[in-house]
């Protein structure tokens, strides 16, 4: 399928397709444990469960944000393990927003995987719904994932730091977009990391306005409106998402994609890596 979004009932009629691996992303950063608890009392059926933590992220160390990338060769073994190769159409889901699915999607293409959708309105859409749900634990067949690792898909620290010091963010000629909440992003009200403020000459744009109050993505005609006031008349591919640590800035990713605005990078280290230099520049207000 061609689209990064997929519809409850479209799955529902795909669910016993060997060629389709449907992924439980939930998790919370507040009860890291609460995502695979929930997923044992109840998902869609012939979903395995990635936590963010353990499958989705590499160990943090003291130079790194709270969700580094994993290691390559490791997450390829985490996508053969799911039961995923070249021919199988992932769709992944979380509680609601997709926040923490997105995060998935942006993984497998980054590892050259385009056949990837996130489950719009995620296990809440689904209930809603009125479709099926399981308790009963399942593993696909173990395939054999060979990455065709994208680079250009991400930027380091170090290249956001040029653009800060050159002056490009200032000029517009680059966008570093931060995907956290608005008190968040002017440092206000901090509550996961131990520095306040954002990235000099960083955009706010809160993921949370992708969403209608169902928790479901907007048209792809009001992101493209939203997103083109964001990106101010510059490409996408002259953008930067980041957010705390990298997983709710692919949920920006994917809007763009969605709003047929692709191209922009992911900075996975995000504010909580950036923090890490004693020397890097912090700015607050909105």
């Amino acid at each position: 399928m061609a689209s990064a979004l997929v519809e409850p009932q479209e799955l529902f009629e795909r669910l016993d397709d060997p060629d389709w691996a449907i992924i439980d992303c939930r998790f919370e950063l507040s009860r890291p444990a609460w995502g695979a608890g929930a997923f044992a009392e109840g998902h869609i059926p012939n979903a395995q469960y990635a936590d963010l933590d353990g499958d989705l992220s590499g160990p943090a160390g003291p130079r790194t944000g709270r969700h580094p990338l994993p290691e390559v060769a490791e997450l390829a073994a985490t996508f053969g393990r799911l039961g995923i190769d070249a021919q199988v159409q992932v769709i992944a889901y979380d509680q609601s927003s997709g926040m923490f699915a997105a995060r998935l999607w942006w993984l497998l293409r980054w590892l050259g995987h385009s056949r990837v959708a996130v489950l719009n309105g995620g296990l809440a859409a689904w209930e809603r719904a009125g479709l099926p749900v399981s308790t009963r634990a399942v593993s696909r067949p173990v395939r054999r994932f060979g990455p065709q690792l994208l680079p250009a898909l991400a930027a380091s620290s170090a290249q956001v730091a040029q653009l800060v010091e050159s002056g490009a963010l200032k000029r517009g000629e680059a966008l570093l977009i931060d995907a956290r909440a608005a008190d968040r992003f002017a440092g206000e009200n901090e509550t996961l990391d131990a520095v306040a403020g954002h990235v000099p000459g960083a955009r706010n744009h809160p993921f949370a306005g992708n969403l209608a109050a169902d928790g479901r993505f907007l048209g792809a005609r009001e992101l493209h409106q939203r997103w083109s006031q964001t990106l101010a008349g510059q490409g996408a591919a002259r953008a930067i998402a980041m957010c705390g640590s990298g997983v709710s800035a692919c949920h920006n990713l994917l809007a763009l994609e969605v709003a047929g605005l692709p191209g922009a990078r992911l900075y996975a280290g995000s504010w909580s890596e950036w923090i890490r230099d004693p020397q890097a520049a912090i700015a607050r207000g909105p």
